[in-house]
């Protein structure tokens, strides 16, 4: 059984428990305890020796970094796809997928939020966090205008959807953004609620999640 090292509120983590779901593949839950520093043991930097999680274990394989292991899942279980067969389509998906992993995620994660909160404070670390995802947000409304239908770029769920979700859980959830200033996104990340993946891979529904 393939084995995911996780972290209940990771979003990169929370990409890969989705793309599992879609696929309906079972695996093993390995909780990863960030902020107990578990991802820089000496028996997790065997796994992943950055100290990062998501990590997928496959047999005697480890894959590391979210991307990577979506792109080796669609690979080797390519029902349903991640990606769509329209050559525009599928590059508009790693775009999207590409602002939220790289323009987005890294700015607000746990390690940077909590170093400015102990630089500057609390309301200095919100500030930072609502404006580098409004940012992202506002470049995503207009990427995504003249191709999204039901979801992200149509009418299927596809690898920009994977993304955004978790994104957005934690801007609505965790940092309290105000969406009303992101209409299309917030349809998505009401469309999202709705799909049993979805609404499995969240955050408060994982074995490592806090009780209260």
């Amino acid at each position: 059984m393939l084995k995911l090292y996780s972290y209940w509120r990771s979003s990169c983590s929370h990409r890969v428990r989705i793309g599992l779901n879609l696929k309906g593949l079972e695996y093993e839950y390995k909780a990863v305890n960030l902020v107990k520093g578990e991802q820089f043991s000496p028996d997790f930097l065997k796994i992943n020796p950055i100290g990062y999680v998501p990590a997928l274990v496959d047999g005697d394989f480890v894959v590391s970094d979210s991307f990577a292991i979506l792109m080796y899942l669609e690979e080797k279980y390519p029902q349903p796809p991640l990606l769509p067969s329209d050559l525009k389509r599928k590059a508009i998906n790693y775009q999207a997928a590409n602002i939220v992993s790289s323009s987005i995620q890294p700015l607000q994660n746990l390690a940077v939020v909590k170093y400015i909160e102990e630089k500057a404070g609390a309301d200095e670390r919100d500030i930072w966090a609502k404006t580098h995802i409004g940012k992202g947000f506002a470049a995503l409304e207009k990427l995504l205008k003249d191709y999204a239908g039901k979801y992200a770029t149509g009418d299927e769920v596809f690898l920009a959807d994977l993304y955004l979700a978790p994104q957005l859980y934690a801007a609505v959830n965790r940092f309290n953004l105000d969406m009303t200033q992101f209409p299309l996104l917030l349809r998505l990340h009401e469309a999202y609620s709705k799909l049993p993946a979805f609404q499995n891979s969240v955050p408060e529904k994982q074995p490592d999640a806090p009780l209260s």
